[in-house]
């Protein structure tokens, strides 16, 4: 039997043995409304390191140097962009919802081990966890509700999903920021972790319903059903998502250079603003302006390239990135500072949920959820080598040059978008 058939067959299963699966926002709202607020959680769960972790690093640890500082993001990057991709592949055979509850019980022992490290070791470790958990759990939200929603709303469903996120992220960085401030950098700030991953957890395994029948029922009307694009295997979705085709692979290094920046801006923007002397609560409110921006204009540009497409919102996202680390590298002060996270964080909403709808729209259905995990891997480097060579240009030149550095790359990168991508042409070649 073919795999389109056997996805078929399931769809038929599925049908004569309960409620059918419809596709769409409406006719899914529940779920899809879990799946925001468990994405939420997700995001929460990393906001716990955005403000503390980098003062931890100076002021507990005395690491010196920046590319010491910054290997909990480059344990975080590669652990997270390898589970990526083996979310997506895990998904496709075992199921959506066990990849998801997998993930935040690797994510049990992060709040524990960031309270009590008693050296940097632990932080690293930590991360290593932290990332498997990030990979396993957002994947798989983020190809939960592609499945849910179809085709036609996929764009404003990833910028839904990614607002939660992010905006998670925010609000527990600003928290943190002030719980460090009142109660010292450990342990407060990392309880509030430790509540969301419970939460999390037990949401997900009472609540979150499998979504793997939605994604075989919109296979079985695609226009290539049974076609040569319906039976690929994991090594040439790779190759195809990575190289082959051009709207896939212009994504893809997209989003790495995007999370090399915000690798960037994780690890070294705290030790920037404090060595200005800022206090504190300042630097929580800069670490939090910039995810909070970034997860809210996500409501709008994720609809917005449902409308007037990917290409140019991705092109444009990644130039205004650029034009906002350009005004970080030259600034001194609280003022310039805030503006450029606003910047940052406008173009950042403007590139993350479309370059994941721009995936959705390549990519088959029945191989997308490996293509969204092939993406994210690319993506997540970024993390890694973001911290490397942040770290590392940091150390020989300061983090001003380091930053104008990366500035570079993301407006070279939009050029590539502008060049690379097809417009509204989205058949996989």
């Amino acid at each position: 039997m073919s795999r389109a058939a056997g996805h078929l067959s399931q769809s038929a299963r599925a049908r004569s043995t309960g409620t059918p699966p419809m596709l769409g926002l409406s006719a899914n709202l529940a779920q899809f409304s879990l799946l925001v607020a468990v994405n939420a959680l997700v995001g929460g769960t990393l906001g716990q390191e955005r403000t503390v972790l980098p003062l931890l690093a100076k002021n507990v640890f005395h690491l010196g140097l920046y590319t010491s500082a910054l290997t909990y993001i480059l344990a975080f990057g590669l652990s997270k962009a390898a589970m990526n991709y083996f979310a997506g592949t895990l998904s496709d055979r075992l199921g959506r919802k066990p990849v998801l509850l997998a993930g935040w019980l690797a994510a049990i022992p992060v709040p524990l081990l960031l309270i009590f490290a008693p050296n940097w070791g632990w932080i690293v470790v930590a991360n290593i966890l932290l990332g498997v958990s990030q990979g396993l759990t957002w994947s798989t939200t983020v190809i939960m509700k592609m499945d849910l929603v179809g085709p036609s709303r996929r764009g404003l469903a990833m910028g839904l999903n990614e607002a939660a996120g992010y905006l998670g992220v925010a609000i527990t960085a600003l928290a943190t920021g002030y719980l460090a401030s009142a109660y010292g950098l450990r342990p407060a700030p990392f309880l509030l972790g430790a509540a969301y991953i419970a939460l999390g957890l037990g949401l997900s395994g009472l609540t979150v319903r499998e979504t793997r029948q939605h994604a075989h029922l919109e296979a079985s009307g695609h226009a290539d059903a049974g076609g040569a694009h319906a039976s690929l295997s994991t090594g040439q979705v790779f190759m195809l998502t990575s190289f082959r085709d051009r709207s896939l692979s212009a994504v893809s290094q997209a989003g790495l250079v995007n999370n090399l920046n915000d690798g960037l801006a994780w690890g070294l923007f705290p030790v920037l603003f404090a060595s200005a002397g800022l206090s504190l609560e300042r630097i929580g409110v800069l670490a939090a302006v910039y995810p909070a921006v970034w997860g809210a204009g996500q409501l709008f540009t994720g609809a917005a390239s449902d409308r007037w497409g990917r290409k140019w919102l991705i092109a444009s996202g990644m130039l205004v990135q650029a034009f906002a680390l350009a005004l970080v590298a030259g600034a001194h002060s609280f003022g310039p500072w805030l503006a450029a996270a606003i910047l940052l964080g406008i173009g950042t909403a403007m590139v993350y949920p479309t370059l994941l709808a721009a995936i959705g729209d390549v990519a088959h259905p029945v191989w997308r959820a490996r293509s969204v995990g092939v993406y994210r891997l690319w993506r997540d480097g970024g993390f890694a080598i973001g911290a490397l060579l942040s770290g590392i240009m940091a150390d020989l030149y300061g983090i001003p040059t380091a930053v104008a550095t990366v500035a570079a790359l993301t407006a070279a990168s939009g050029i590539v978008v502008g060049l690379r991508m097809r417009g509204n042409d989205h058949r996989p070649r």
